[in-house]
């Protein structure tokens, strides 16, 4: 029987990600098989979770999934001696209206799983207040346990113990304090975290990531807190039905944003994925049914993407005859251009009218439901698809037929529509999966 335990915050940014592979690289080396997840919209934290486990992690998320889907996924922990699923920004924050379970808070599976919290606490700036905000955490769902505290960046010892006293006479376990360590820091861009197969030193950073959890957190405390857990049977898996059976996937430093857990259920589903670069210059298999491009970074290899030939007249030929699909990055390559941070503008494939510019920078984030006009590989139209959309690019120009009609999570309509041009088709939006 495995053992679940989510670790959250009361915000972004106070170390989530680092801890949680630190405790599982750390109990890994005692012989323990751990099993991580992502609670949330998050497509660079699963690749982190494999490299310091060694098993595979997908994302959970009660806005898009039902509970039968999010039980289908987690049940892959019921080998797993311990389960830790990382939350997404502060314990209980979604978005306002409630989705297929819930708003999307890293709250909603915790209640849904029985899992207890540890909360990582960031008390920079602050003493006794830590154990205001952890108690207020606490006590502010009643369905939503808290198993105790570590803190992190603690400043000196006098620090820690002014913090640790206000949380012991709050009733909050405390598992460990860190003190700040620079060596351990995760390299940051302007979609996240760098990506874990970037990093050609992952393996030892993690590694000594888990040596310095495991000298200042008592992790046998820690596991003692952990819920026993057996998974329900679920009856089924993720509501995706792949674009086509055999499907080029475009999979490279520029095209990398895919979810786990949809490329899993292509598989189940029968189909064979078949992975191609284009920043190696390399074209879709021709034996290909559909051709697929996630999103990723085009923006830092736009010049080299604009100067491989073979890649842009070969998925232009593919085109011609069979159906390519982009989701944010690869729509924007499905484009005509696409303007960098320098301002210098480089020709796409020209398959779509989209113009892009991440010059003029804005952050585009949320839920997004959209409703398809038309259809898209593996959807039907008026098929109601939800996903999740995180950019800073801007719209210069969207000429083509709107491909749906898009709402954000609060029932707004919103200008990002997607397009469509004979076989192809393109959304700023990463999907998730479908209403059924």
């Amino acid at each position: 029987m495995a053992a679940g335990l989510v670790i959250s915050a009361p915000a972004s940014g106070v170390g989530k990600t680092t801890l949680t592979l630190a405790l599982a690289r750390a109990w890994r080396h005692r012989g323990l098989h751990v099993q991580c997840f992502k609670s949330g919209p998050d497509y660079i934290d699963p690749a982190f979770h494999a490299a310091a486990t060694g098993r595979a992690s997908v994302n959970v998320d009660s806005w898009a999934m039902d509970r039968a889907t999010i039980e289908n996924l987690v049940s892959r922990g019921a080998d797993a001696d311990l389960v830790l699923a990382e939350g997404s920004m502060g314990l209980f924050d979604g978005v306002a209206a409630r989705g297929v379970c819930g708003t999307g808070a890293t709250a909603d599976i915790a209640e849904m799983l029985g899992w207890p919290v540890v909360l990582v606490i960031d008390p920079s700036g602050q003493a006794q207040t830590a154990a205001a905000i952890a108690a207020g955490l606490r006590d502010y769902r009643a369905g939503v346990r808290l198993a105790g505290v570590v803190l992190n960046r603690v400043a000196s010892p006098r620090h820690e113990d002014l913090v640790r006293r206000a949380l012991v006479d709050a009733g909050i376990a405390v598992f460990g304090a860190l003190p700040r360590h620079a060596e351990i820091s995760l390299p940051k861009r302007h979609l996240g975290l760098v990506q874990a197969e970037e990093q050609a030193e992952i393996g030892q950073l993690i590694d000594e990531a888990a040596r310095f959890v495991a000298e200042h957190v008592d992790l046998e405390a820690v596991l003692r807190s952990a819920a026993s857990w057996s998974p329900q049977p679920a009856a089924s898996g993720p509501k995706l039905v792949p674009p086509g059976q055999r499907i080029a996937l475009a999979r490279d430093a520029a095209f990398s944003f895919v979810y786990p857990h949809m490329l899993e259920a292509w598989r189940a589903a029968g189909a064979e994925i078949l992975p191609f670069s284009p920043l190696a210059d390399e074209a879709p298999d021709a034996s290909a049914d559909v051709c697929w491009l996630p999103g990723g970074y085009p923006e830092l290899h736009a010049g080299r993407i604009a100067s491989n030939a073979r890649f842009r007249s070969s998925l232009r030929a593919f085109a011609d005859t069979r159906p390519v699909h982009g989701e944010c990055g690869g729509y924007m390559v499905l484009g005509t251009a696409l303007t960098d941070a320098d301002g210098i503008r480089h020709e796409m494939t020209g398959l779509l009218g989209l113009e892009t510019s991440f010059a003029k920078r804005r952050m585009h984030l949320g839920y997004r439901l959209a409703t398809l006009a038309a259809p898209m590989p593996g959807h039907r139209p008026g098929a109601r698809l939800r996903g999740h959309e995180f950019h800073y690019s801007t719209i210069l120009a969207q000429p083509d037929t709107p491909l749906a009609v898009v709402h954000d999570a609060t029932g707004a309509v919103i200008a990002e529509t997607g397009s469509r041009r004979g076989h192809v088709s393109g959304t700023f939006f990463h999907l998730i999966a479908e209403d059924r």
